[in-house]
């Protein structure tokens, strides 16, 4: 499959929450329109998203509420189970800690781990606050699949690079810093500054 744009990806995240809304509201059928003007685009785009994946819905009756959204949890890897680790106890990581929607998601908290000794040893919830000098030999006897790293700024880099050397290819960077991964990693980084900055542009050009 060639590569799909982020956008598109962003999209379907959408998608699948509007389908998953029709679906609890005993909708069967939704058309390409109604999912455009939900996510704020066009038919023409929401048509060429699903086009990248294969054939959806007739013309003239539009997509199964239940086919489509049950092909997007496919397509988005979400029919399966994923082990997450957060990397850093601060308020960040304690909040997605304990977020419920992780789970329904498929997203599984496996393990929580911080570099201060007033942390480790302590619980969350569930977990207790792991030494991150263990990591190594944590992951390679029962590898996860993906690391939220929300250590402070100065530390980020570092801690990425132990991530990347235990074998995990997928990050979510909550530090405020652009970081460096091997070409087969993925990171992507949530700029808090950067949303609040979109907000302010998107506030400032009504006023103009």
């Amino acid at each position: 499959m060639k590569r799909i744009a982020d956008s598109t990806v962003r999209r379907l995240s959408l998608y699948l929450r509007f389908l998953e809304d029709f679906e609890q509201r005993g909708l069967e059928t939704i058309s390409s329109d109604e999912l455009a003007r939900r996510g704020g685009t066009t038919s023409a785009q929401v048509r060429k998203d699903l086009s990248f994946f294969g054939s959806f819905g007739k013309r003239g009756l539009g997509y199964s509420v239940a086919e489509l959204s049950s092909r997007i949890r496919e397509i988005m890897g979400l029919a399966r189970e994923w082990r997450v680790i957060i990397v850093g106890a601060g308020k960040i990581g304690a909040a997605l800690a304990q977020y419920r929607g992780f789970f329904q998601r498929g997203f599984h908290i496996a393990a929580v781990y911080d570099s201060s000794p007033e942390k480790i040893g302590r619980s969350w919830d569930s977990h207790t606050i792991r030494d991150i000098r263990n990591l190594e030999r944590d992951t390679a006897a029962n590898p996860p699949d993906i690391a939220v790293l929300t250590v402070p700024a100065e530390a980020a880099q570092a801690t990425l690079d132990r991530i990347v050397a235990a074998g995990i290819k997928a990050v979510l960077n909550f530090a405020p810093v652009q970081l460096q991964a091997p070409a087969d990693v993925t990171v992507r980084t949530v700029n808090m500054a950067m949303e609040l900055e979109a907000l302010s542009f998107a506030l400032t050009s009504r006023e103009g």
